[in-house]
């Protein structure tokens, strides 16, 4: 396998994951049998971050609302790999975001990116805040710490 190009395009994690996953079923046409492990490895990993549970029609649909936002590509398929869960991870992502973006317009886009995370994700994000805000230290009969 040579690659030709290698700007021609760049990929989200989901189309590595699906184009990886039809090469392991298809890998004793091209005769890949050498690239078994790397393969079968990446799509594990894969599988653990959200563009397992992430389709075509939604990747579409959040692109389309991202044009009104002016963002590069780059920054889109950073927030399409990883989609952002607060405004700290949005200035982490796109560059000046606090020059570029509103409050309304990072609160926008965290509204859109919450379509494309797990909803196994959102729910630890949930839980794991209320968690953390209202909680108090335990404490023993000893006034020790639990």
């Amino acid at each position: 396998m040579e690659i030709v190009n290698p700007n021609a395009a760049i990929l989200t994690n989901y189309e590595v994951m699906t184009a990886l996953k039809n090469m392991k079923s298809n890998k004793k046409k091209y005769g890949l049998h050498n690239l078994a492990t790397i393969t079968y490895e990446t799509v594990q990993y894969l599988e653990e971050t959200p563009c397992k549970d992430q389709t075509t029609a939604a990747i579409i649909e959040f692109l389309q609302a991202m044009k009104r936002f002016n963002l590069t590509k780059n920054e889109c398929l950073m927030m399409v790999n990883d989609p952002p869960s607060s405004p700290l991870h949005i200035q982490l992502m796109i560059e000046d975001s606090d020059e570029r973006l509103t409050e309304e317009q990072v609160a926008c886009i965290i509204e859109l990116a919450a379509k494309l995370r797990p909803a196994a994700a959102m729910e630890t994000d949930t839980t794991t805040t209320s968690n953390t805000a209202g909680s108090t230290p335990q404490t023993t009969d000893d006034g020790n710490r639990a």
